[in-house]
């Protein structure tokens, strides 16, 4: 069973940092695909970064440049570093799963396994 755990949301003002983990029980698989996602109010769940087992990555370009996604293995944890943080920013972020996978697909048919979510508000 695939679990997913986010924490580190909260309340930033403009231009700064927050890091969100997720700690996830997968990262012992072989081999997995893991992303996050976001979705403001009114407004389809977005993917932002995606890693595989191997270490590729990618980003869309709302956020490259910006933040940065990695895994732990030893922690068990995947991370998504925030920097240069703005409004446009503020969502409800979820990271999500898929074991045996290979690739960095942000899109959402590509995950079966979701965390609950994390409130992310960045106040101008």
């Amino acid at each position: 069973q695939v679990q997913l755990v986010e924490s580190g949301g909260g309340s930033v003002q403009a231009g700064g940092s927050l890091r969100l983990s997720c700690a996830a029980s997968l990262l012992t698989y072989s081999s997995y695909c893991m992303a996050w996602f976001r979705q403001a109010p009114g407004k389809e769940r977005e993917g932002i970064a995606a890693i595989d087992s191997g270490g590729t990555t990618s980003y869309s370009g709302s956020v490259k440049g910006r933040f940065t996604i990695s895994a732990d293995v030893a922690v068990l944890t995947l991370f998504l570093q925030m920097n240069s943080l703005n409004p446009e920013d503020t969502a409800m972020y979820y990271c999500a799963a898929q074991p045996y996978c290979w690739g960095t697909s942000r899109s959402q048919n590509g995950y079966n396994y979701w965390g609950q979510g994390t409130q992310v508000t960045v106040s101008s």
